[in-house]
């Protein structure tokens, strides 16, 4: 397929905008019954996904089938659940409006436009393709310019199992994006770094486009002191080195209490160093992107050259297309190794005095996506995460929020805002609409000109009956 230019954008928009009639015009049913179809055939053909996602990105095959059936239990709950979250439901109406009846639906947008990202091709765009094509959209997907073999397959799927052109998928570079989001799509949901993201929306608000942004992290684990340090060491090792470390809500800092530090960082160095020294048999596979290796090589040469340790790896870890495990020690927070996104295999490991202060030196970063805490104090620790500022957090283990569909999945600040996955984001992707009908005629009339001022007094009346009582 020729790679999607701006001009020839207009044709699958106008595709989408003629499916989106007739998709959102079926019932929950219906529409359940065509994405389970979807479901199905992803399923039965997910070896040959994983193939080709294995071949775009570098990560092994059973990763990019990890990925593909995370990717598919949210479609399953999103077809499954969009009639019991979006229906129309009565609500009540009041004392106010006793006579009136009143209830609430959420309607389709339109045509959403998705703009996904190359870490993980299925399983992110998937959280914004599933739930917005279960609320009754018709969808236009950009896949990374580095995985469009992989979106173009997941359309394939599509007009396999249902044939109508309601997912449409166009390829090409930022340019193409750019295109969509002023294309007059009726949403745009965008996953990236925070920079494109703020000119995502800088395109968007020129035709008030709304948008759902996710823009990385910079993932936090707190390890307490009275932690399973076995099991949080090899969460720290798959969370910071799982996919080459390219998880926006991986862990990339580590705050471990003192009187456990050097036990915690020896048995993560253990880990780190076990992995095979020859790049074909890394466990993560290799970098997808190559300008991402720069990154991650100032980040580390930043963090030693402003006195951390590199305890396991260090600059010579950079070997490309690969970067061995590199586990940092005593970085200062303010450097750069802290404060931006890495997105590679690199862990920085610092000390706390105690929990509050693992609270505090978390929540100092403009990115709050998702992060971990381990304890054994299980009560305590969900109390910690209250205090996280963060969209997610998992108690004993890391990214157990990516396969519960039924939670919402976003961030606040660098990371973004708007929710999918879950209620929350079936509702992303509908508009709310209130009705309201006459039940009988008001007992006091106050929605008129001209109202009778004695029945204004005594509306009056038992207003402040209800709503003023007890007030000093």
């Amino acid at each position: 397929m020729v790679a999607t230019t701006e001009v020839r954008l207009q044709a699958p928009l106008a595709a989408a905008r003629r499916a989106a009639t007739w998709w959102g015009a079926l019932d929950f049913d219906e529409r359940r019954a065509r994405l389970l179809a979807w479901k199905r055939t992803v399923a039965a053909r997910s070896d040959e996904l994983a193939a080709v996602i294995s071949e775009e990105t570098g990560k092994p095959v059973g990763d990019a089938l990890l990925e593909i059936m995370l990717a598919v239990e949210h479609l399953d709950w999103a077809a499954r659940n969009a009639s019991r979250v979006l229906r129309r439901r009565r609500v009540r109406s009041g004392l106010l409006a006793a006579d009136q009846g009143a209830a609430l639906a959420y309607r389709p947008l339109g045509v959403i436009g998705v703009i996904g990202p190359w870490n993980y091709p299925v399983y992110t765009p998937m959280g914004s393709l599933s739930y917005a094509l279960a609320a009754g959209n018709a969808v236009v997907f950009k896949p990374s310019e580095h995985t469009p073999r992989t979106g173009q397959w997941l359309a394939e799927a599509w007009s396999s199992a249902v044939g109508e052109p309601v997912l449409q998928v166009v390829t090409g570079d930022g340019a193409v994006g750019a295109a969509l989001c002023a294309a007059g799509v009726d949403k745009v949901a965008f996953t990236g770094s925070a920079a494109t993201g703020r000119k995502v929306m800088a395109a968007c608000a020129q035709t008030l486009t709304p948008v759902v942004i996710e823009g990385g992290g910079k993932d936090a684990m707190i390890v307490a002191a009275d932690a399973d340090l076995d099991a949080a060491a090899k969460a720290a090792a798959f969370g910071g080195f799982g996919n080459a470390g390219q998880t926006c809500a991986g862990v990339e800092r580590v705050y471990v209490e003192r009187p456990v530090y050097r036990e915690f960082v020896d048995r993560l160095s253990a880990i780190a160093s076990a992995l095979p020294e020859d790049g074909d048999q890394l466990p993560y596979g290799r970098m997808t992107v190559p300008s991402q290796v720069d990154i991650v090589r100032r980040h580390i040469d930043d963090a030693v050259a402003r006195g951390g340790t590199a305890v396991v790896g260090g600059p010579e870890a950079v070997r490309p297309p690969y970067i061995f495990p590199v586990v940092l020690t005593d970085v200062p927070e303010d450097s750069a190794a802290m404060t931006e996104e890495t997105f590679g295999p690199t862990l920085v490991v610092n000390p706390v005095d105690d929990l509050d202060d693992a609270v505090r030196r978390a929540n100092a970063t403009t990115y709050g996506l998702a992060a971990s805490i381990f304890s054994r104090n299980r009560r305590e620790a969900v109390r910690l995460a209250a205090r996280l500022r963060t969209g997610a957090a998992s108690v004993n283990g890391v990214l157990g929020f990516a396969a519960v569909p039924a939670l919402p999945f976003g961030g606040v600040g660098d990371s973004g805002f708007g929710r999918i996955h879950g209620p929350d984001g079936l509702r992303e992707f509908s508009r709310a609409q209130s009705v309201t009908w006459q039940r009988f005629k008001a007992p006091l009339d106050l929605m008129r000109l001209g109202r009778d001022q004695a029945v204004l007094d005594r509306a009056v009346r038992v207003f402040r009956m209800r709503h003023a009582r007890g007030a000093k």
